[in-house]
């Protein structure tokens, strides 16, 4: 949902986000903050073959005997590789894997919208599971911490569940539930945020959508995504600030780079629609392996209410929630330092000691 947002404002960074030269001397100051030069870290971005198509991924950490983090982006269709410089300390800590999936970032731009082959969320799923062999096998770990964002927690929740021989923890953060459309919570604090503001315009094109997201066209949805981020302050800053300010002087990305963000959103917002029923308490509540939620606490997309409850319902081996303050959306790479620290004190203590594997 919220890729839409992204994908409008990506079209607005160039003129907004200052000269060419400044962009290009923090450019030259994140590229040498990301420098790993530690004999026993790696720094590794490739294409690899998943699901029949060339698909990037990165592999960055100052340690290799640090639990492996494998990251399931959000959008659908953004990336997380640009929050480089942002989340630099996490890897001396864990060693990170993100990934572009198809429809998005590197992967998308490899070999353009006609070589994505099918986009759905079985697939992307089906993706997820090669990625994480693929890892296990190129790092020699038995199991690696699934860590899945917004959009990317529908797929990773749905991992946690399937496949828990392959992770060591779950961690869902700005974590998106489903509950077969019986909660409406998010769509009536929008509401009340608005007529609170006085922004009848907005409330307006709210109300003539309706209460029931199972009855939106993607146009829709987009409508939603740009109303809620734009009602909310903390997320409306984060898009400004962090989002696009992390894209706009990623040491990783070139103008064409932020022009294929908005079209890999643009493509995968048609897998929002699949999403809309899916039920997750239905689903199952029953996760075989310890099971985190980290939330903003002033999230309008993914309330962390709702989070709270569907973890008081999980039954894992460990189980934990923590809310991050003064953040809505995106609230890891708002506040990584305090991402970082619920990391250290809450998931790598449960993961530190799972057994290596030799590499195959």
């Amino acid at each position: 949902m919220i890729g839409t947002v992204l994908a409008a404002s990506a079209a607005l960074a160039a003129p907004v986000a200052g000269l060419l030269g400044h962009r290009r001397l923090k450019q030259l100051r994140n590229a040498e903050l990301m420098r790993i030069d530690h004999p026993g870290g790696i720094d590794e971005q490739r294409f690899v073959r998943i699901g029949g198509i060339e698909q990037w991924i990165s592999i960055r950490g100052e340690d290799l005997a640090n639990p492996v983090l494998l990251e399931i982006h959000g959008g659908p269709g953004s990336s997380n590789s640009f929050f480089g410089p942002r989340t630099r300390e996490w890897e001396k800590h864990f060693t990170v894997v993100r990934w572009d999936q198809r429809g998005a970032g590197r992967t998308l731009g490899r070999s353009g919208p006609e070589g994505q082959g099918e986009l759905s969320v079985a697939r992307l799923q089906e993706d997820a599971v090669e990625v994480t062999e693929y890892v296990r096998t190129r790092l020699g770990v038995e199991r690696v911490v699934l860590t899945a964002y917004s959009f990317g927690s529908v797929i990773g929740l749905r991992l946690a569940r399937r496949r828990p021989d392959l992770f060591s923890a779950y961690v869902g953060t700005d974590q998106n539930l489903h509950a077969g459309g019986r909660d409406r919570s998010a769509h009536h604090a929008l509401l009340e945020r608005l007529r609170t503001a006085g922004r009848r315009k907005e409330l307006a094109a709210l109300e003539r959508l309706g209460t029931d997201p199972r009855t939106w066209t993607t146009e829709q949805y987009s409508t939603y995504a740009r109303i809620a981020a734009m009602s909310e302050p903390h997320t409306a800053d984060a898009l400004k600030r962090v989002v696009m300010a992390s894209l706009w002087f990623s040491p990783l990305h070139r103008l064409r780079d932020i022009g294929m963000l908005g079209k890999g959103m643009k493509l995968s917002a048609q897998l929002l629609p699949e999403t809309v029923g899916y039920d997750d308490w239905a689903d199952g509540t029953v996760f075989d392996l310890p099971f985190f939620v980290f939330q903003g606490d002033h999230d309008p997309y993914t309330p962390p209410a709702l989070a709270q409850r569907f973890v008081a319902d999980v039954q894992a081996p460990v189980k934990d929630f923590a809310v991050i303050p003064d953040a809505g959306h995106f609230a890891a790479f708002r506040h990584p330092d305090r991402f970082l620290e619920l990391m250290l004190a809450k998931v790598r203590p449960v993961v530190a000691d799972r057994p290596r594997v030799a590499a195959r």
